[in-house]
C-alpha cells in the first residue's frame, strides 16, 4: 500500500512537472521576441510575433490525435513522448537563424505541446476523487511554468543570448523525460496503482442537462483561451512598455512578469478549494466578472498601477482554468476522458492561436490599450454564457457530485 501510495505521488509530481513544461516553453518566444529578436533580425514586434502562430495552431489541432492515442495505446507512453519530443524540439529551434526556420521550430514544439492537455489533465482526474484541488495543483505548475518563460529567458538574454532559453530547459525536459521511462519501467509488473481505485466516476446526468453543460463549457473555455493566450503572451511587452520607469533590462521585466504569474497562479488552489465545496456556477460568475472589470481598467494604466491591475486580471484568469476542467472530469466517462479534453482543448487552443495576430495588428494599429476593451468584451460574453448554467444542477456543487470507483 505504501509503494503504491508512493508512485501515485510521484506520478502526479510528473504530470505537474509536464505541466510545467508545457506552458513554459510554449512561451519562451513570446518574451524573446520581445526584448531580442526584434533587435537581431530587424522586425518590429507586430511583424515578428505572427511567427509564432503555426505553434499555436499546431498546440490545438494535434490535441485530438494525441487524446486518441493516449486512449487507444498508453497514455504514459504518451507523457514519455511528450517530455522527450517537446525537449527536443525546443534545443533544435535554438539553432534557428531567420523568422522562418524558428516558426518551423516552435510548429515542433506546438505539435508535442499538444499532447500534454489531453493526455496529463485526463490523468490527474483520473487518479483522484477530489478534481478541484488535484487540478488546482496540477494548474499552479502550468501557470509557473507561464510565469518562469518570461523570466529565465529574460535572464538568458542578459547573460548569454535568446539561444540558451531554448537549449537548456530543452535538455533538462528531457532528462525529466528519461527520468519518467525509468519510473514506468520500475513498476510493470507491480499490479495496479492505488489511484486507479479512487478514481472518480463521472455523475450520471439527463442527456439534454449534459449537452447544454458541455455546449456551455466549450464556449466559455473558447473564448477563455483567447483571452488567456492574449493575456500571457503579451504581457511582457506590456510590461516592456508600461513599466519604464520600473524595468530598464530584459531581466527586470521577465521578474515583473514572473511576479504576476505567480502571484496569480494561486488563484487556482483558491477556486478548486471552492469547487470541490461550493457551486461552480456561482464561482465561474465571479471570476468572469472580475475578467470584465479589471482588463476594462487597464486601458490606460501605467507604472506601478498597471503592476497591480495585471495582477488581479491575471488572478481572475488563471482562477477559470479548473473550473472547466472539473465540470468535463465530472460528466466524462473515464474510457473516453482523454478524447473528451481533446475535443475540448482543440476548440480552445484552435481558437487561442488568433491571439497572436490579433495581438500584432492591435498593437501596431492602436496599442495595448484597444486589445484590453477587447479582452474586457471578450470576458463579459463569457459571463453572460455562464448564467445558462443550470444553477441547481447537483454535477455543478462539489459536495453533491457522486465519487466511486471507475
Amino acid at each position: 500500500m505504501y509503494k503504491s501510495a508512493m508512485r501515485q505521488r510521484l506520478d502526479f509530481l510528473f504530470l505537474n512537472i509536464g505541466h510545467f513544461f508545457d506552458h513554459f516553453f510554449i512561451l519562451i518566444f513570446a518574451t524573446a521576441a520581445a526584448l531580442a529578436l526584434t533587435q537581431e533580425w530587424g522586425l518590429s514586434y507586430a511583424e515578428l510575433i505572427p511567427y509564432a502562430t503555426p505553434g499555436f495552431i499546431a498546440f490545438g489541432v494535434a490535441t485530438i490525435p494525441a487524446g486518441w492515442l493516449a486512449d487507444k495505446w498508453s497514455r504514459s507512453g504518451m507523457m514519455a513522448v511528450f517530455f522527450i519530443g517537446i525537449g527536443a524540439c525546443s534545443v533544435l529551434s535554438a539553432f534557428a537563424d531567420s523568422p522562418l526556420t524558428i516558426a518551423i521550430g516552435l510548429t515542433f514544439v506546438g505539435l508535442f505541446a499538444a499532447i500534454y492537455h489531453p493526455v496529463g489533465i485526463a490523468m490527474v482526474v483520473q487518479s483522484h476523487t477530489r478534481t478541484g484541488m488535484a487540478l488546482a495543483i496540477n494548474g499552479v505548475f502550468g501557470n509557473l511554468g507561464v510565469a518562469s518563460a518570461a523570466l529565465v529567458t529574460g535572464f538568458f538574454i542578459d547573460v548569454s543570448g535568446w539561444r540558451a532559453a531554448f537549449i537548456i530547459p530543452g535538455v533538462l525536459c528531457i532528462a525529466c523525460g528519461i527520468a519518467y521511462i525509468v519510473f514506468l519501467a520500475s513498476g510493470r509488473g507491480a499490479g495496479p496503482a492505488a489511484a486507479n481505485a479512487s478514481a472518480q466516476t463521472p455523475a450520471v446526468v439527463p442527456r439534454d442537462l449534459l449537452v447544454r453543460i458541455f455546449t456551455i463549457t466549450i464556449i466559455s473555455t473558447a473564448i477563455g483561451g483567447l483571452i488567456f493566450q492574449s493575456a500571457t503572451f503579451a504581457l511582457p511587452k506590456v510590461l516592456d512598455e508600461r513599466l519604464s520607469g520600473l524595468a530598464s533590462t530584459a531581466t527586470a521585466v521577465g521578474w515583473y512578469a514572473f511576479v504576476v504569474f505567480a502571484i496569480a497562479s494561486f488563484a487556482q488552489i483558491v477556486v478548486g478549494i471552492l469547487i470541490d465545496r461550493g457551486s461552480a456556477r456561482s464561482i465561474f460568475l465571479v471570476v468572469a466578472a472580475m475578467q470584465a472589470v479589471l482588463f476594462w481598467a487597464m486601458q490606460g494604466a501605467d507604472g506601478l498601477l498597471a503592476l497591480l491591475v495585471s495582477a488581479g486580471f491575471m488572478l481572475a484568469v488563471f482562477g477559470q482554468i479548473p473550473i472547466n476542467d472539473v465540470l468535463i472530469g465530472r460528466i466524462a466517462k473515464g474510457e473516453w476522458r482523454s478524447r473528451i479534453f481533446a475535443i475540448r482543448y482543440v476548440l480552445t487552443f484552435a481558437i487561442s492561436a488568433t491571439a497572436v495576430p490579433l495581438i500584432a495588428w492591435i498593437h501596431a494599429g492602436w496599442g495595448f490599450d484597444r486589445l484590453f476593451l477587447v479582452l474586457a468584451l471578450s470576458a463579459f460574453a463569457i459571463l453572460c454564457v455562464v448564467f445558462f448554467l443550470p444553477a441547481r444542477a447537483a454535477v455543478l456543487h462539489g459536495a453533491a457530485a457522486p465519487r466511486a470507483a471507475e
